[in-house]
């Protein structure tokens, strides 16, 4: 058994190697908001650490996404999301990493998506998963994904035929 300095020092280690690769997953599904995103990986951290005695090691990389997922998901069903104020200042600290929104255009086409369809969409194409390994981060069959994930590229390249080409 694991003694809970052990368990405390080896998230601390998970989360520092991984914590960007999380953030910039949540915030290609949560449509390139990085305080959302920021924020679902914080809850699914928590989720994670509650977790992590129970988690096993070779399945780590694989809980910690679908954690991330399931917070994405869950923020956009709340009904009342807490609205973060835009400031005319700079803040005093920068973000530890941009979002992935260098590629404004890449986020804007993945908003344009239903939840679910651009969670197959980011998950096969951006984070290149295999369709089992997505079927099992978003808990729905192969056959799913493979439809979510046909749907929602047929679905940007009908409503932005200019990048068609960027489309796998």
């Amino acid at each position: 058994m694991r003694s809970s300095s052990d368990r405390d020092r080896q998230f601390t280690e998970f989360v520092s190697v991984r914590r960007a690769e999380l953030v910039r997953v949540a915030a290609l599904l949560l449509s390139g908001d990085q305080v959302r995103a920021e924020d679902a990986v914080q809850i699914a951290l928590t989720r994670l650490y509650l977790a992590w005695p129970k988690v096993r090691l070779n399945t780590l990389d694989a809980y910690a996404r679908r954690c991330v997922v399931n917070a994405a998901i869950d923020d956009r069903r709340r009904l009342f999301r807490r609205r973060e104020q835009a400031q005319a200042t700079v803040p005093d600290i920068a973000t530890i990493e941009p979002c992935y929104a260098d590629n404004a255009t890449l986020v804007g086409l993945l908003a344009t998506l239903p939840a679910r369809m651009r969670a197959a969409v980011v998950l096969r194409y951006v984070e290149g998963l295999n369709v089992a390994e997505t079927a099992e981060v978003l808990t729905c069959s192969e056959g799913t994904v493979r439809s979510q994930s046909a749907r929602g590229l047929e679905r940007l390249r009908a409503i932005f035929p200019e990048y068609a080409h960027e489309f796998v």
